[in-house]
Formats: structure tokens, C-alpha cells, sequence
């Protein structure tokens, strides 16, 4: 009988081992997607098109 109890005492500690290694082992959330712009090419832009109707409109007063 004192087989069967080894046998036993192993068994439960591979099952807890087993139990306790994915949670060991897991990864965080994966996080969210960078943005595709920051709004610093949006403003970018948007300043070019001011410059460019600027001087449209100094070229057409002059």
C-alpha cells in the first residue's frame, strides 16, 4: 500500500504542477494599436495649406 500512496502523493504534484506552469507562463493583454497619425501630420498639413493660400492671396494683391 505504501506504493499506491506514492503513486498518489506524485500524481497530485504533477497535476499541480501542471495547474500552476500556463499560469506562470501568460502574457498581459496585448495593448491597443498605435494610431495611424497623431495629429501632428493633420496639423501639418493644414498649416501648408494656410501658407499656400497666403500666398496666393499676397500675390493676387500685389
Amino acid at each position: 500500500m505504501k506504493g499506491v500512496g506514492k503513486v498518489f502523493t506524485v500524481t497530485v504534484f504533477v497535476t499541480l504542477l501542471c495547474l500552476i506552469f500556463p499560469i506562470i507562463d501568460a502574457q498581459g493583454p496585448a495593448s491597443a494599436p498605435s494610431p495611424s497619425s497623431d495629429g501632428a501630420t493633420i496639423d501639418q498639413g493644414v498649416a501648408y495649406v494656410l501658407m499656400v493660400v497666403a500666398l496666393a492671396l499676397t500675390y493676387i494683391i500685389h
